[in-house]
C-alpha cells in the first residue's frame, strides 16, 4: 500500500492541486491530507478609476484590465491568500471595523474549502484511490463538515479510517502555540484525547498515527525561537523543539509502524522512535512547492517497506 501524505499548504490553490494530482502519478492508493489547510490572509484589491490597486508581499501593484487582474488574482490563490475585489467605500468600511474583515475572512475560507472539495469530488470520481483530510491547529471547525459532504474526500479528524488492514488515525489538535489557534490542547488533554482515539484502533501495533504536531524533540519539530514581543530571536536562527510530548509518549507507548506529522514547516525530516518511522514532509506552500512523503507499506506485516521525501 502506498500512501502520498502532504500537510500545512495553508489556501495554497496550485499546491492542492499538486495533491489531488500525485496519486495517479506516484501510483498511490491514499493521499492524506495531514492539516492547516485554509489561508492565512486576505489581500484586498480595491477598485479605482481605470483599475484596481493591491499591495502584496509589502509591494503595490496596479492593474489596468482584467487580464491582468484575474492573472493576479491566481498568483494572490497560489501564494495561499485569498484575493477580495473591494470599492474604496468597502475598504473604509473594513478600517473602521474589524469584525467585518473577520466576518469576510471566515466567508473566504468557506468557499475556499467547499471549491476544493468540488474539485477533488470532480478529480478524483470513479479511481481507485482514497482522499483523508484531516483539518489542524489553523483551521476553523467550520470546514469539518464540509469535508464530510465531500463525495471523494473522508474527514479524518477524530476518526478511524481502515486502510487495508492498517487503521488511519487522525487528530489535528495540538499542544498550544504562541498563537492561541483554533485547535490547541494542554499536554494532558492531548495525551487523553489521543488515548481515546487509539482506544477505537483494534491493534495498535497495525495503526497508522496521522497526528499534526510532531513528537517532542524528534528534531522534526525544530522551529525558530520566539521572544515574548512575539519577534524571532538571533534572526531566526535559534532553533528549539516546540513540538508535544503527549504525541511523542503516545508513539513510544503503542509503537505503530508509521506516524505522520506536519505543523513545523521547518521540521522536514524522517526518524525512527522505537519501531514506529515518524515523518514531516515540511512545507513550502508560499512558493508554491508541494513538499510530500510518499510511503509504501506492507499491510500484512504491518511494516514500513521504504519511504522518500519529494518536492513537486
Amino acid at each position: 500500500m502506498r500512501i502520498f501524505f502532504a500537510t500545512d499548504i495553508h489556501g495554497s490553490e496550485v499546491c492542492w492541486r499538486k495533491f489531488l494530482n500525485a496519486g495517479a502519478f506516484h501510483r498511490a492508493d491514499v493521499l492524506v491530507m495531514g492539516g492547516d489547510m485554509t489561508g492565512k490572509a486576505m489581500v484586498p484589491i480595491v477598485a479605482e478609476a481605470g483599475g484596481w490597486r493591491l499591495t502584496l508581499q509589502e509591494q503595490e501593484h496596479v492593474l489596468s484590465s482584467e487580464a491582468e487582474l484575474a492573472a493576479m488574482e491566481k498568483r494572490i490563490l497560489d501564494r495561499g491568500y485569498y484575493p477580495v475585489r473591494l470599492d474604496p467605500d468597502e475598504l473604509d468600511a473594513w478600517n473602521a471595523d474589524p469584525a467585518l474583515v473577520d466576518e469576510r475572512f471566515k466567508a473566504e475560507m468557506l468557499r475556499a474549502v467547499e471549491r476544493w472539495m468540488a474539485l477533488a469530488d470532480e478529480r478524483l470520481a470513479g479511481k481507485n484511490l482514497r482522499c483523508v483530510v484531516s483539518p489542524a491547529n489553523d483551521d476553523m471547525f467550520e470546514i469539518d463538515p464540509i469535508i464530510a459532504a465531500a463525495k471523494c474526500v473522508e474527514l479524518g479528524e477524530a476518526n478511524t479510517i481502515e486502510l487495508d488492514g492498517l487503521s488511519l488515525v487522525s487528530t489535528g489538535w495540538a499542544n498550544p502555540t504562541p498563537w492561541n489557534t483554533f485547535r490547541e490542547l494542554p499536554e494532558d488533554e492531548l495525551k487523553a484525547r489521543i488515548d481515546t482515539l487509539v482506544r477505537e484502533v483494534p491493534d495498535p501495533k497495525r495503526a497508522i498515527f496521522n497526528f499534526h504536531a510532531p513528537p517532542y524533540g524528534s528534531n522534526l519539530d525544530n522551529a525558530p525561537k520566539i521572544g515574548e514581543d512575539m519577534r524571532y530571536v538571533a534572526g531566526g536562527q535559534a532553533l528549539i523543539p516546540v513540538g508535544s510530548k503527549a504525541v511523542r509518549d503516545a508513539i513510544l507507548e503503542y509503537g505503530p509502524p508509521l506516524s505522520l506529522h506536519g505543523h513545523i514547516h521547518e521540521g522536514r525530516g524522517a526518524v525512527k522512535l522505537g519501531r514506529t518511522l515518524a515523518v514531516n514532509p515540511g512545507s513550502t506552500y508560499e512558493d508554491g512547492v508541494l513538499q510530500a512523503a510518499i510511503v509504501d507499506l506492507d499491510p500484512k506485516k504491518a511494516e514500513v517497506k521504504r519511504y522518500l521525501l519529494i518536492n513537486g
